[in-house]
């Protein structure tokens, strides 16, 4: 372990891998038993695929349960899931829901103790402890993310700022006035929040900023970059998920190697997306979770449909569990143009590398009357850039046409807008609107 690395339970944060996966499978059975007993949906799935709790007798036998998707929490909203009575349940959040009805995430006591220290596990892992003062501009409300923060920055013992987001000069003013060490944001929004900085002259040299831990919407590794320039910080990536517990599923530590995945607290697996069949550490696929300690919802083979690799080589911090590789994509919000498969990232990796051009964009996708499929990026210049003149934005625009081509292999076309044009995200970041009748 490095001599400057933190962690908030090393007992379990650095188990040696036989016991964990020990402790692992005792609390899968108990998980499976709660699920079938308790829930009649997980009781039918088990009985529909011939599996009961008991047969259930090693961690590969997880692959014999039925999966779990986003549309048996909408089908079963609101408590169709609950595996506690409606009065053992203390906390409800739900996810912010583009289509149909939300995602409802119900808590018990012990649920909420099991969110508090996975939070804390995570917030430490970025270097910060008890003496930190915490600026959450997580939103507060049915949205995990603020209250997850909130929970685990208390546990830790930080000095929390239950700030919210929006009204960005207040968040440039208080983190200078209270001294925050730490902020806590979804990337695109700390962004937002270093442009209003410079956009009020205020110089860096006030703030007592070091870290940033930010989640809740992808992120490429060069805007990971792009922020800790800015902000002169260290930028750390948190994920979660509604269906599971919020934030906190895991974390990346002071190496930046991949997120360590609770492993005590969550059994992770890699499927093939297509076949559903599993695969091995190394092999990218989408994430599959089973919760291990959540009670009023537990949560069996769920899955995410973010594509990752899983890691399970020794990590220099000294922690035992399981690595995740950035999200990679979605298996379901893939673009496919012209029978091209692209992903958000692939433009975003572009777009990060050109100095003329502020990290703010989205994707448009429309059908032309010829039925072909027409992607057009929106990609804001810098000052400088709008003051050269069109030519010059011509040419910013026919170096990433060129150069997305080169990754995705399809013509894209590219439009270069008048600075602060695109509205700034206080929260998840728009980033692709498909128009297209699919």
């Amino acid at each position: 372990m490095s001599s400057t690395e933190r962690m908030w339970n090393a007992e379990f944060e650095m188990m040696p891998r036989d016991q964990l996966q020990k402790l692992q499978l005792q609390r899968l059975k108990q998980t499976v038993e709660r699920a079938y007993y308790k829930v009649p949906f997980f009781r039918k799935a088990f009985d529909q695929k011939g599996v009961k709790p008991e047969d259930i007798k090693s961690l590969d036998d997880v692959s014999k349960l039925p999966f779990t998707i986003k549309n048996d929490f909408r089908d079963n909203y609101p408590f169709g899931l609950l595996a506690e009575p409606i009065e053992n349940v203390v906390r409800i959040h739900a996810s912010s829901g583009t289509t149909g009805k939300p995602i409802v995430g119900a808590y018990n006591r012990n649920d909420l103790d099991v969110w508090a220290e996975v939070m804390a596990r995570s917030i430490t892992g970025s270097g910060a402890s008890a003496g930190d003062v915490l600026q959450n501009a997580y939103g507060y409300g049915l949205f995990t993310g603020g209250l997850g923060f909130h929970l685990g920055g208390e546990r830790m013992g930080a000095t929390v700022i239950p700030i919210s987001g929006g009204l960005s000069k207040r968040q440039i003013m208080m983190m200078e006035d209270l001294g925050s060490t730490t902020l806590c944001c979804t990337p695109s929004y700390a962004l937002a929040l270093a442009e209003t900085m410079q956009e009020g002259q205020v110089s860096r040299d006030r703030f007592k900023l070091q870290r940033g831990i930010f989640g809740a919407e992808p992120w490429s590794e060069a805007m990971r970059k792009e922020i800790e320039e800015r902000w002169q910080i260290d930028a750390f990536n948190i994920y979660g998920l509604t269906e599971l517990i919020g934030p906190g599923v895991s974390c990346e530590c002071s190496q930046k190697v991949g997120m360590h995945i609770w492993e005590d607290h969550f059994l992770a697996e890699i499927i093939d997306p297509v076949t559903g069949e599993p695969l091995g550490y190394g092999q990218e696929g989408e994430l599959v979770f089973t919760s291990l300690t959540k009670e009023a919802l537990p949560v069996i083979r769920y899955r995410t449909r973010d594509r990752t690799v899983l890691n399970v080589e020794p990590c220099a911090c000294g922690r035992t569990h399981v690595r995740m590789e950035r999200i990679r994509g979605r298996t379901d919000d893939m673009l496919i143009i012209r029978g091209v498969n692209i992903f958000p990232s692939q433009i975003e990796s572009v777009i990060l590398t050109l100095p003329d051009l502020e990290p703010q964009y989205f994707i448009v996708v429309d059908r032309e009357k010829s039925n072909l499929d027409n992607l057009e990026v929106r990609v804001e210049a810098t000052e400088r850039l709008w003051i050269r003149g069109e030519e010059a934005r011509q040419a910013i625009a026919g170096r990433i046409r060129r150069e997305v081509q080169q990754i995705v292999g399809i013509s894209i076309d590219v439009k270069i807008v008048e600075p602060k044009s695109i509205q700034r995200s206080e929260g998840k970041a728009k980033r692709v609107f498909d128009l297209r009748e699919l």
